[in-house]
């Protein structure tokens, strides 16, 4: 990769890692669009690769508010999930498969909107990680679908719960990947220059974490997952 590339990369992925260390989301909806029009063939491993150091970062921050319970059944159908993606990754095109993501994104986040205050369950719990280990293994994204799962949850709750649950399945999905051969030199040197980024905008989002919560983050979660959507339909 080039200096420029690699400076670009860099200052997009230290703002997303802020972002997500901050709402809890918002690091893979952002890099992943950006990765996808620079230099394609680095998705999905390099930003799962990227992505464990920043949730094991959040995950460790904030593990007394993990919902355990949520987690373990996201985990159990982020399993499941992991495979169907593998073979999406395979039999569609990114087009395809973006548009699929964009919509259910989209529909998801407008039904949200006007639902009223409810609490994880087991069953959501599963189908969300299933959901999740299709799109994260196919694309890198799986965000929006945690998110809006505990969208009414405490933002310590949802910061710690989506990253446990992003870094699990994150590692899930790359031993899948690295046995299916996959996994090249050139990705996993793009992710060795850009973790220290990384790490920086993780480092500095514990200046603001604790100011954001409540109301606000449930309407910047619901916003982002609507213009990621919408972004991931129209591109």
């Amino acid at each position: 990769m080039s200096l420029s590339l690699i400076a670009i990369l860099a200052a997009v992925t230290f703002v997303s890692a802020f972002i997500q260390g901050t709402l809890g989301i918002g690091f893979a909806l952002i890099v992943a669009p950006v990765v996808g029009m620079l230099k394609p063939d680095l998705l999905p491993v390099t930003l799962l690769l990227l992505m464990l150091p920043l949730n094991l970062h959040v995950a460790a921050r904030e593990r007394e508010h993990v919902d355990w319970s949520g987690a373990t059944w996201i985990t159990i159908g982020r399993f499941a999930g992991t495979f169907a993606g593998l073979w999406l990754l395979a039999a569609l095109s990114l087009d395809q498969l973006d548009l699929a993501v964009g919509a259910f994104t989209v529909i998801a986040a407008g039904a949200a909107l006007v639902a009223p205050p409810f609490s994880p369950n087991k069953p959501s719990a599963l189908g969300v990680g299933l959901f999740t280990g299709v799109t994260e293994t196919a694309t890198g994204i799986g965000g929006p679908p945690l998110a809006l799962l505990y969208q009414h949850a405490g933002a310590p709750v949802l910061r710690a719960t989506v990253a446990l649950c992003f870094f699990v399945g994150e590692v899930m999905s790359l031993i899948v990947l690295a046995i299916s051969g996959r996994i090249g030199s050139e990705q996993l040197l793009a992710a060795l220059y850009l973790t220290p980024p990384v790490l920086l905008g993780s480092a500095v989002s514990r200046l603001a974490h604790h100011r954001i919560g409540g109301r606000g983050l449930r309407l910047g979660v619901l916003t982002f997952a609507i213009a990621s959507g919408l972004f991931l339909i129209v591109r």
